[in-house]
């Protein structure tokens, strides 16, 4: 499966190092999720979901729709 989260870090012009910051990992670890070396945690994909203001689905590739879904109350 292609993940999307080097094309969306190169579309928003973001660095690698602020994402691991994001995401508490080192710049080595990410480099080897965006090669698909390695898999991102799935609190990790919520983080990306939320800095990108996007889905875990379009992140994923299961979807092109890349505005986020409704979120819902509890």
């Amino acid at each position: 499966m292609k993940i999307r989260i080097k094309e969306l870090r190169e579309d928003k012009d973001v660095l690698q190092s602020e994402l691991t910051h994001l995401l508490g990992i080192s710049q080595a670890q990410y480099s080897r999720i965006e090669n698909e070396k390695n898999q991102l945690s799935y609190d990790g994909l919520i983080k990306l979901a939320i800095f990108y203001n996007t889905s875990i689905d379009y992140i994923l590739g299961l979807t092109n729709e890349i505005k986020p879904y409704s979120r819902t109350k509890n």
